[in-house]
């Protein structure tokens, strides 16, 4: 089986939520000699993608993507012990994330932190309907070097806006990266209110933080 049949098979198990599949899928990846950096981005986080796809479709609902996401963490898991001993406990970065005030909606925020921690970040997921200080204390806290912030209603997006003038304020700006994402956001949106970069989705968010952190 080539390898982008193999990372096919990956993708699809994800995509069918079930854990069994894709255990069974990562073990055969692994038989295969595939190196698990590339069994996690090119399969299991390309199937966690497809999910958010179907869900924003309403081909997929929440529960669903619960699964996807507890099946793709338990391929991680088993791929964990693979890892160079260095990659795995040198973090690439420190990110806190997390969907701001007003707006509850978090699926495709915990897509990205599932992601983004895949992929060798420390992720700090602080949930959704965050109180904007929430993000600003939690990045003095834990020393974070981007902060994403995700909203999904038109709405919310002036939360975005809002944590980067605190971060100015208090004068946290120049040693943090901020990240926007969510339906309405776009990059003339980032641009306009001074974000340092606009994802459109969660392998777009590793790539855009890998270029800003790296």
């Amino acid at each position: 089986m080539s390898n982008e049949e193999m990372f096919k098979q990956l993708s699809d198990a994800i995509v069918s939520c079930k854990k069994d599949a894709v255990l069974a899928a990562v073990e055969k990846a692994r038989d295969e000699g595939i190196p698990p950096a590339e069994i996690i981005e090119k399969g299991l986080a390309a199937g966690m993608n497809e999910v958010g796809v179907l869900f924003e479709r309403g081909k997929l609902f929440l529960p669903h993507v619960m699964m996807a996401a507890g099946a793709m963490e338990a391929g991680v898991a088993l791929l964990e012990k693979d890892m160079p001993k260095d990659a795995a406990s040198k973090k690439l970065g420190i990110i806190v994330n997390g969907t701001v005030e007003g707006d509850v909606h978090d699926i495709g925020k915990s897509i990205v932190s599932t992601m983004l921690q895949s992929a060798g970040f420390e992720v700090h997921d602080i949930g959704r309907d965050v109180p904007l200080q929430d993000f600003i204390d939690k990045v003095k806290e834990t020393n974070a070097d981007m902060v994403g912030l995700s909203a999904l209603m038109t709405t919310t997006l002036q939360g975005q806006k809002d944590v980067i003038e605190m971060l100015k304020e208090q004068g946290m700006r120049d040693g943090v990266k901020v990240m926007v994402g969510g339906a309405p956001a776009t990059e003339a949106w980032a641009n306009k209110i001074g974000a340092d970069c606009y994802a459109e989705n969660a392998s777009e968010a590793v790539t855009k933080a890998k270029e800003l952190l790296l």
